[in-house]
């Protein structure tokens, strides 16, 4: 034992005097003591490795917290390689810029971002949408340094109205994996303030969540010095632009490498389009446009989406309003906030919210209770929109399936074939799908139970070229996996 802890230590601090670590034959104390050092040692840094890396917590009540997960950034760093590995593949297949089309088969979720200037409310709204307390506000910038992460559960009825039709021993919802991050600042894109760390954070996941602020008070600074909503929205586009720029550069740099050398083979002339669509994109950046506002053909999307451009991803933004304001849903700012985005951005949804309502709101016990707050004074929680509207934002649907076991909802891309849909449960039933036996949501709930659904004829078999509908209720039929 002396001798592994030995090893560990000599890996652990490798700047230490290794020669106190050398015991000879018959002094057992000095072992024992040696190795009551080194347990500590090696206990000690594993919890310390261990609080740096991930905190649970478990929360079911309002915001749908169903787990909560705090990443180091040097681990969210190797989750991201993961991730970029495994949407390299799917990107190219869905045929939609800047939409990874990911899933994960254990968590079936998609994952956005909060991000925003420093002081916008970001981390609040964290913890307000989370229910929980590991989000970092603080009045003043880079507060939050590194990530902080929480699943979300997705607010839908047809889910709740399918678990109490069922009453199933487990339910699992769909839900949505929120990121919160260090404030952007001008001249993040080089290097200014948490840059680099901040915009490599963002590449990795599927949308963004823009925090706008809109809302005076004297007592939280703010970065430029004064509130202008239009202004922070013009210095977040840039920063990102500029970002991507840099990337597609380097990008077009290492293709005029490759395609130097000539030839005229399936490859060459395969990396000769990949670089005629590179140079496409870098001129519509450095017109002042973002990549997801543009018409790109499918072979030009199967060379865009593996470079995880910052501007390439969906969008919804979020307007930070002051309580008052958002309960009589009046700003001086948002007439100015919807014409920024008509021009910049046509098409991206903008949400008004109060950080500090939904703040307040989650300090109930209840969920019954804060629902009671905000009935009271006229309004609701901007909680449930936001997230049905980043799925649609990112053309994501839902199917289900169901049984008195179980009953689960899985998030797919609208268009999706049954048998990719198969392989969302378990990746061997998209190789051996045979069908797949289908009726939907809405029918079921129409005639009341499965058997009224049979009588009338609804159920049907479909096969590998089926696209599957949102709210679908599905029963795989699939071969055994070859081993």
């Amino acid at each position: 034992h002396l001798h592994l802890f030995k090893r560990f230590y000599a890996q652990l601090y490798p700047q230490t005097n290794h020669t106190l670590l050398t015991t000879g034959h018959g002094r057992r104390s000095q072992s024992v003591a040696l190795c009551s050092a080194f347990t500590f040692h090696f206990l000690l840094h594993i919890f310390i490795s261990t609080q740096s890396s991930s905190w649970f917590c478990f929360n079911n009540t309002r915001g749908g917290v169903r787990t909560l997960q705090h990443n180091s950034t040097q681990n969210l760093r190797q989750q991201q390689e993961k991730e970029d590995a495994s949407k390299e593949g799917s990107q190219a297949r869905e045929g939609v810029v800047g939409k990874t089309g990911q899933q994960s088969k254990e968590w079936d979720c998609m994952y956005g971002k909060l991000v925003g200037l420093a002081n916008v409310g970001k981390s609040t709204f964290f913890q307000a949408i989370t229910r929980c307390p590991l989000g970092n506000p603080a009045n003043f910038p880079y507060a939050t340094i590194d990530p902080e992460e929480a699943r979300v559960i997705v607010p839908d009825e047809r889910f709740d109205w399918l678990v109490q039709h069922y009453k199933p021993k487990s339910v699992v919802p769909a839900d949505l994996t929120v990121y919160d991050i260090a404030g952007l600042t001008r001249g993040a894109s080089t290097g200014a303030g948490l840059g680099n760390a901040f915009l490599s954070h963002i590449r990795a996941v599927d949308a963004i969540f823009q925090v706008v602020r809109c809302f005076d008070d004297a007592e939280i600074i703010h970065v430029e010095g004064d509130v202008d909503p239009t202004r922070d929205l013009d210095i977040i586009s840039e920063e990102l632009r500029i970002k991507d720029i840099e990337f597609v550069e380097k990008a077009h740099e290492n293709l005029v490498k490759q395609t130097r050398r000539g030839g005229q083979s399936l490859e060459m002339k395969k990396l000769k389009e990949e670089q005629a669509t590179v140079e496409k994109v870098l001129e519509h950046l450095k017109s002042g446009k973002d990549v997801r506002k543009a018409e790109w053909t499918p072979k030009e999307v199967e060379a865009i989406n593996p470079l995880f451009l910052l501007t390439a991803k969906p969008v919804v933004f979020l307007v930070n309003l002051s309580e008052k304001d958002y309960i009589r849903q009046k700003n001086k700012h948002l007439p100015k906030i919807a014409e920024w985005v008509k021009e910049h951005a046509p098409g991206d949804p903008i949400i008004p919210i109060s950080v500090s309502f939904e703040e307040r709101l989650s300090r109930f016990e209840t969920e019954k209770e804060a629902e009671e707050e905000a009935k009271k004074l006229g309004t609701k929680s901007a909680l449930p929109k936001i997230i049905t509207t980043m799925r649609k934002a990112l053309n994501l649907g839902s199917f289900f399936t169901t049984g008195t076991d179980e009953v689960r909802q899985w998030t797919i891309r609208n268009g999706t074939k049954a048998p990719k849909a198969a392989g969302v449960i378990h990746g061997d039933f998209e190789k051996t799908f045979i069908q797949a036996v289908v009726y939907n949501y809405d029918t079921l709930k129409e005639l009341g139970d499965e058997a009224a659904v049979k009588a009338q004829g609804k159920v049907m078999t479909k096969g590998k070229d089926y696209v599957v509908e949102d709210g679908d209720i599905l029963l795989i039929k699939a071969g055994a996996a070859k081993s």
